[in-house]
């Protein structure tokens, strides 16, 4: 595309922008963000096929006011931060709906494999879960306390341990999107199958619901944010794959930009996801219906944050326009 065409097709969206930074002009937070958004990208792509040209001068004076305005105080900052999680991170994610149910998929995928090999291969779960938990899991199953392993340390360090952990597995699901997704994919079909072998080993023993009704009282929130980890390792893979219009380079940059902001979006849940493993899940007595009610409050929250509400902020945002 010619610079003329391309300024011609974007320069009221520009104009809007600047006058409302200027405060020239009123417009909703949440348009002004999504603003922000789709000049940065535009300034992305002016800085790779227009580097010298007036218009990059244009955009990059504006974009670096923005930035000076965002930054310039502590206050500020802290609106920066619950304009992340309100506006900017939902409009983001709304771009990558299709990578998280690729993700979604191949760890259901997955599961299913777990579930159907541990069915038909009788030492197929000692290998993913290994003789130590296996052996650990049986004897508290003769003891009448299958939950036992919830139990034994205490919470605070179960707690700490368990949210670092799964940090540490979602990074691995986001950085080894850099190996052209096959990293992540790789992490998503590990993960999975030892979900599906997992809940395969309590069918067996005729132990499902109680196994269920205690581990997915954390597990719904941890297992649902290390498939959003596995998006963002897409959304970065696919960055290289991919490239569009951009260059390969700023394609990297930038799908690595949308990447950590997903992985920044995930934090506060995995915290949550480790508090109720440490602190919650321990009471394997709990009512039924407490338990339940943990469990389809998590997933509410889960998929209303991360599918549902990107949706409606989009199309509120377009209607806005």
């Amino acid at each position: 595309m010619r610079e003329a065409a391309f300024v011609k097709k974007n320069k009221e969206k520009w104009q809007l922008f600047e006058d409302a930074l200027y405060n020239k002009t009123l417009v909703s937070p949440d348009t002004l963000a999504s603003l922000y958004v789709e000049l940065t990208d535009d300034l992305s792509y002016v800085k790779t096929f227009y580097p010298h040209g007036n218009t990059f001068v244009y955009l990059n004076s504006i974009a670096a006011v923005a930035h000076q305005k965002i930054y310039k105080t502590k206050k500020e900052s802290k609106n920066r931060l619950f304009t992340f999680f309100k506006t900017e991170f939902p409009l983001l994610f709304y771009k990558h709906q299709k990578q998280l149910l690729i993700a979604f998929s191949v760890f259901a995928f997955f599961s299913l494999v777990g579930v159907f090999s541990s069915a038909n291969d009788v030492d197929f779960v000692r290998l993913i879960l290994g003789d130590s938990y296996v052996n650990m899991t049986l004897e508290n199953i003769e003891k009448g306390d299958p939950m036992a392993v919830y139990k034994k340390s205490n919470a605070v360090d179960m707690f700490i341990g368990i949210t670092i952990n799964n940090i540490k597995v979602a990074m691995y699901a986001f950085v080894l999107g850099i190996l052209f997704s096959l990293g992540t994919l790789y992490i998503m079909m590990q993960n999975g199958i030892m979900l599906g072998s997992f809940l395969y080993f309590f069918y067996d023993k005729n132990l499902l619901w109680e196994s269920s009704r205690t581990i997915w009282i954390h597990g719904t929130i941890e297992i649902s944010v290390i498939i959003i980890a596995g998006c963002a390792g897409l959304v970065l893979g696919n960055g290289l794959l991919f490239p569009k219009t951009y260059s390969r380079l700023e394609s990297f940059k930038k799908s690595m930009n949308d990447g950590l902001k997903i992985m920044v979006s995930t934090i506060p849940f995995f915290i949550i996801a480790g508090f109720l493993e440490g602190f919650v899940t321990r009471y394997t007595e709990m009512p039924n219906w407490l338990a339940i009610f943990i469990i389809l409050t998590s997933l509410i929250i889960i998929i209303f944050y991360y599918i549902i509400y990107p949706i409606n902020i989009y199309k509120n945002q377009h209607k806005n326009e």
